[in-house]
C-alpha cells in the first residue's frame, strides 16, 4: 500500500458510523451482511449508509457482492491486512523483538 491509498483509508475511517461499519463487517466474517441488516443494526438510515459504504469500498476497506437481489457487504480483509501493513512496515527499526507483544496480540485476537 502506498501513502496516498493510507490517507484514504484513514479518511474513510476517521468518520464513526463509517469505523463502526468496519468493525460490524470485521466481526461479520466472510459471510458479510446486507445493506439493510447494517443499516438497522447502526440506526443508520440507508440512503445515508450507501454513501458511507461507497466510501470505504472506493478506499479498499470493505468489498461488494450481489446476491440476486441484494449486495453483501463484508470486511476486504487484504485492504486491512495492507493498511495494517503499511504501519508496520518499519516497525521497531528492525528489532522485532521489540514488536512481538504487538505482533501476537494481533494474530491472536482471533
Amino acid at each position: 500500500m502506498d501513502e496516498s491509498s493510507a490517507i484514504t483509508a484513514f479518511a474513510a475511517l476517521s468518520q464513526p458510523t463509517r469505523l463502526a461499519v468496519v468493525r460490524l463487517l470485521i466481526q461479520s466474517g466472510a459471510d458479510g451482511m446486507p445493506a439493510g441488516q447494517i443499516a438497522e443494526r447502526l440506526g443508520v438510515v440507508q440512503n445515508t449508509l450507501s454513501v458511507h459504504l461507497s466510501l470505504l469500498s472506493s478506499a479498499g476497506l470493505i468489498r461488494a457482492e450481489r446476491q440476486g437481489r441484494i449486495i453483501i457487504y463484508s470486511a476486504d480483509m487484504a485492504g486491512m491486512r495492507a493498511l495494517i501493513g503499511f504501519l508496520l512496515q518499519d516497525c521497531c527499526g528492525g528489532r522485532p523483538e521489540t514488536c512481538a507483544p504487538f505482533l501476537n496480540q494481533l494474530t491472536c485476537a482471533c
